[in-house]
């Protein structure tokens, strides 16, 4: 078997080829800039440039394109970062599906749980609606570059939450943690989606295998809130957690986008379509996840 992967310097993207190789699959990795080795393959994402001989005989191409939803602020310039840098990788990916017809191989788009709206005290499956923030705007953009390749091959996309690892959500929140300076944002019992880097590549590697197509929720399978996540990793770290931050304050700091989709909005994000297929996490809860990404002090 062999795998198609776009994205393959990032931290998901990195975990899965490890992991893929470690179990004898093929993997071919699309780089941006001259390949240097065997497994990689040139492209050029931005003119929508991929050769569909390349995907020739893979099991799935998956695509995890896309500049960092961390950076901040979301200036208007980088905001359009954010939009192209996952739209055109994508639209280059359909047009070699499209290219192949019934030969082409799966396709297994990355999305994101900011997909969703802010829903307090409501579960959130696939069949959820689209929210109506930059965030959701961008997601519902970019699973409709990717659908367009459906009529040809299987899709499906990924609305992967933010995934607890030292260089994923935590890696802010560690700094903020080491200084002492962590606590709740805004009162805290905000839903926070979560999944920890193993599961979200044994999900990948299971929406591949299992054949899933359409959205698929990439998210721990139990509730978190924002206190909880913050007071797991204070405590494995061996530092307070008691300063407040002002909604307010954040908004100052990172702007209204950022703080509405990533920090504010109250989503309890359920991955149903995964636990339909049989699918069982090795990280249950994200206290679970907190001990697997952050060494006990």
């Amino acid at each position: 078997m062999r795998v198609v992967i776009a994205g393959s310097s990032g931290l998901i993207g990195g975990a899965l080829v490890e992991s893929l190789r470690a179990d004898g699959v093929a993997v071919t990795r699309l780089v941006r800039r001259e390949a240097s080795a065997p497994d990689e393959v040139s492209w050029d994402p931005q003119r929508s440039r991929l050769d569909p001989r390349v995907l020739e005989g893979a099991r799935a191409v998956v695509g995890l394109n896309g500049a960092s939803i961390g950076r901040f602020p979301w200036t208007r310039r980088y905001k359009h970062d954010l939009v192209w840098s996952r739209l055109a990788p994508t639209q280059a990916i359909t047009a070699a599906v499209r290219a192949l017809g019934t030969d082409a191989p799966a396709f297994v788009s990355g999305s994101a749980v900011g997909y969703y709206p802010s829903a307090p005290g409501r579960p959130l499956t696939e069949d959820a609606a689209r929210g109506d923030t930059f965030l959701a705007d961008l997601c519902g953009e970019w699973e409709a570059a990717a659908h367009a390749a459906d009529t040809h091959a299987r899709v499906a996309t990924l609305r992967t939450a933010p995934v607890v690892h030292a260089e994923g959500v935590l890696k802010p929140l560690m700094l903020l943690t080491r200084m002492g300076l962590s606590g709740p944002i805004g009162r805290g019992t905000q839903a926070w989606p979560w999944i920890s880097l193993t599961d979200e590549v044994r999900a990948i590697r299971h929406v591949i295998d299992g054949d899933l197509e359409g959205p698929v929720n990439l998210s721990g399978p139990t509730r978190a809130t924002a206190n909880d996540l913050g007071f797991a990793l204070a405590r494995r770290m061996n530092r307070p957690y008691i300063l407040r931050a002002p909604v307010w304050g954040v908004t100052a700091a990172l702007g209204a986008d950022a703080t509405e989709a990533l920090l504010t909005s109250d989503m309890h994000v359920v991955p149903a379509r995964l636990e339909a297929s049989g699918f069982t996490f090795t990280h249950a809860t994200v206290e679970d996840a907190v001990a697997a990404a952050v060494p006990a002090r």
